[in-house]
């Protein structure tokens, strides 16, 4: 084998790498991130086997040197009994518009027959694995596994590994058992079983990467594992927006933006969408003749992103916007009384207050999404509102550098993962307030690029410090931002991967 990679590099044909995701790979960026460096920086073929669903950055899409496989399984939409959706998603992966998530009720199934159906759907999904890892793709370098899920993923691309002859590296992004843990409780027995099979198969990889300092340390002193630590970096298409492009983008989504979730708020009334659109104006920015600029009223514009699972409360968020709206009604002496249709006419009349309107978009897909769009539709908010939605993989970027401010309600399971999401926000120059958790300082440094919260409250605390005189006048918000541009300009994909991943695979390849 090493005989055969060396010939391959030196002779001037390409090597070839598999990427194996079990979950859906236009939501799953680190892996795209591995394909694109795969293919650009080591030089190799790259074939990618995951499911589809979400549109992969057109980067990944226009690479000659990319081939996604797109797992479907017939027998996923034929079956029409389940778990629930909760260990469904947190345990098995996420899967595509094509391969359908299997039912959430149980149907009437006896009880005693439930934990062999929650078996029967990893079971179906390893022989699928196995038909595209020996039979549908040429024979790789090197086999490169997102965990989690770890079963049955590690278990299949060890059999591929043994069977192809192949080398594979493990790209450690979380642990499974924690996950599936927020569903059955830590003291499950199907945990332990769980957590058995990760650390049993984990100890079988060629070679480990992981996201953090914690994680590395955790994988080495408790598992027998050594992981080298490959920090999540923005790539090159994360960087903040210029100001036409805020505006193409905004004229994009001036729809949704005037859409409510509720009967109205102080974004959809007040301004009329259609005026709008024939004087090329929307809610942030106008445009007379060849120039652009920013309305002095506008909202400010906070954006998170999330997956919508019970990782991430967001809850927390909700009860913030709700104090946020208490607060600055309390600080102007604002009768209780007052109808917010009075303060929406005074803002859309030009009206400027100390503290501005705040729009939060959310972004993302998930199982707990339309439980929160039903709590956000019954509250009664007269100067914030909330907008859900899912951007392509070009859009998102450029509105994480349209923003104002980023949040961050990601816990992690484990304690020992950092959410890419504020990587994102610090490559387009938005800094962030985060949940506060173990290794979340490894990411964002306090006062410098972003601030932590632990409560409602204290993010609620947050949000008026921060857009006390917004626009021109919110000094610590300018601060931070001048923060996380330098920390997004610091470092970036490339450099890290060409540092850190790029030698650990060339050694790994070279030495099977």
């Amino acid at each position: 084998m090493a005989g055969k990679s060396k010939e391959k590099m030196e002779g001037g044909r390409r090597g070839r790498a598999c990427v194996v995701v079990l979950g859906d790979i236009g939501r799953s960026p680190r892996m795209q991130y591995h394909a694109l460096s795969l293919a650009n920086q080591a030089s190799l073929e790259v074939d990618i086997v995951a499911y589809g669903g979400s549109e992969p950055h057109t980067s990944l899409l226009a690479n000659p040197s990319i081939h996604i496989y797109q797992m479907v399984c017939v027998l996923t939409n034929l079956l029409r009994i389940s778990f629930t959706k909760k260990v469904d998603v947190v345990f098995f992966g996420k899967f595509s518009n094509l391969q359908k998530q299997w039912p959430t009720a149980r149907q009437g199934l006896p009880k005693i027959l439930q934990p062999f159906m929650l078996l029967l759907k990893p079971l179906f999904q390893f022989f699928m694995l196995l038909w595209y890892l020996f039979v549908k793709i040429p024979s790789p370098d090197i086999f490169i596994v997102q965990n989690p899920p770890s079963v049955p993923t590690l278990v299949a691309v060890k059999w591929a590994s043994w069977f192809r002859n192949s080398p594979f590296v493990i790209d450690w992004h979380n642990f499974g058992y924690t996950l599936l843990g927020l569903s059955l409780g830590r003291n499950s027995r199907f945990v332990s079983l769980y957590k058995w099979f990760e650390k049993h198969y984990g100890k079988m990889a060629d070679a480990s990467l992981c996201v953090t300092k914690a994680m590395q340390h955790e994988l080495a002193q408790n598992w027998g594992i050594n992981a080298t630590v490959l920090y999540d970096q923005p790539p090159d298409f994360f960087h903040p927006t210029s100001l036409e492009e805020r505006h193409k983008l905004f004229c994009r989504l001036n729809e949704h933006f005037y859409d409510p979730l509720g009967v109205g708020d102080c974004v959809s009334n007040g301004t009329s969408l259609l005026s709008s659109q024939i004087q090329n104006e929307t809610l942030f920015t106008t445009e007379v003749g060849s120039n652009i600029c920013l309305k002095p009223n506008r909202p400010a514009l906070v954006v998170s992103s999330t997956s919508w699972t019970p990782d991430e409360d967001f809850g927390i968020l909700l009860e913030a916007a709700l104090m946020y709206d208490r607060r600055v009604a309390a600080i102007l002496n604002e009768d209780d009384s007052l109808d917010e249709e009075v303060i929406w006419k005074e803002i859309s009349d030009g009206k400027q207050c100390l503290y501005p309107r705040l729009l939060f978009v959310i972004t993302g897909k998930g199982p707990e999404k339309a439980k929160y769009e039903a709590k956000i539709k019954t509250l009664k908010l007269k100067r914030v509102a909330f907008r859900t939605m899912w951007l392509s993989a070009d859009d998102y970027p450029l509105l994480l550098g349209s923003a104002d401010l980023g949040v961050c309600l990601h816990t992690s399971s484990s304690g020992l993962d950092l959410p890419m999401k504020v990587v994102d926000m610090f490559g387009c120059g938005l800094p962030v307030c985060a949940v506060s958790y173990s290794c979340i300082k490894e990411l964002v440094s306090v006062d410098k690029n972003g601030l932590l919260f632990s409560s409602s409250s204290e993010l609620a605390d947050e949000l008026l410090t921060l857009f006390k005189g917004f626009p021109d006048e919110c000094d610590s918000l300018k601060v931070l931002k001048s923060g996380a541009l330098d920390t997004g300009s610091s470092s970036r994909w490339v450099t890290e991967w060409e540092e850190h991943a790029k030698p650990l695979i060339t050694e790994v390849i070279s030495r099977s």
